[in-house]
């Protein structure tokens, strides 16, 4: 890895998809700083791990929705670990309780897409403002992370979730494109069925269980089997790829 991508800001990094990432990118000589909006005891802990595998992290609390924590996220990973080299735009919520959309309220369509669009495109600019070498940054790249969900559109459970990330789709491919010859790579993951607490968030803790056999691999996805494709995506293996999508969904 190039010395310029060596700290790494991963938002929703305590758990699920972003802890893991957080743990493989340290692994691959990542410095991580860790957001979280709540749970501090779980981003103190992936802290640890990450310092476990010989790196550098911080654990940095900050609501993705939220301007001003945005801001303040980035300018504590820098002030905290130095130049940043890499974003895992990753904070997200389903929303609850899953259903239809003629059921669902308006606070929580609007809480879903304040955090899920709103709150990535702040992140995407952020990022965007420190890494495009045209504003003074070194490069680096960028990793959304989306959902299937886009594709499929969640029918019966979660029609507003499957929105927004539509919305971050559109955003992966405007922004890699914006980003290009300003040395940022910009690209997504759109994970399927995956092993995370997302499922029991959004009042669905039997999900996995009863959607699992139906992924043509047979089984539901891990949040580490994920992670390995982000951090290929932020490294310089991947140096020719940039306003792409990677479904991790075991064919779904």
């Amino acid at each position: 890895m190039s010395d310029r991508g060596r700290v790494l800001v991963v938002t929703g990094g305590s758990r699920g998809i972003g802890a893991a990432v957080a743990r493989r990118a340290a692994a691959e000589g990542w410095d991580v700083a860790v957001n979280y909006a709540r749970d501090k005891a779980a981003a103190d802990k992936v802290v640890a791990e990450v310092a476990a595998a010989g790196r550098r992290a911080a654990a940095i609390q900050g609501d993705m929705a939220i301007e001003r924590d945005v801001v303040a996220l980035f300018e504590t990973a820098a002030a905290l670990l130095g130049r940043i080299g890499g974003v895992v735009n990753n904070a997200g919520v389903v929303g609850s309780p899953a259903g239809r959309l003629d059921q669902a309220s308006a606070d929580m369509i609007a809480r879903v897409v304040d955090l899920n669009v709103t709150g990535a495109l702040l992140v995407a600019r952020e990022a965007a403002r420190r890494l495009s070498t045209a504003r003074g940054g070194a490069g680096g790249a960028i990793v959304n992370v989306s959902s299937i969900a886009a594709t499929l559109g969640a029918p019966g459970e979660y029609v507003w979730y499957a929105a927004t990330k539509g919305a971050v789709d559109s955003m992966t491919v405007g922004l890699s494109r914006e980003l290009a010859a300003e040395g940022v790579r910009v690209n997504a993951v759109s994970p399927g069925l995956i092993e995370t607490d997302i499922h029991a968030s959004g009042g669905q803790p039997d999900r996995l269980k009863r959607l699992g056999p139906s992924v043509p691999i047979g089984r539901a996805g891990t949040a580490e089997e994920v992670a390995e494709t982000v951090v290929w995506l932020l490294s310089d293996a991947a140096s020719y790829v940039t306003g792409a999508n990677v479904r991790v969904s075991g064919g779904r």
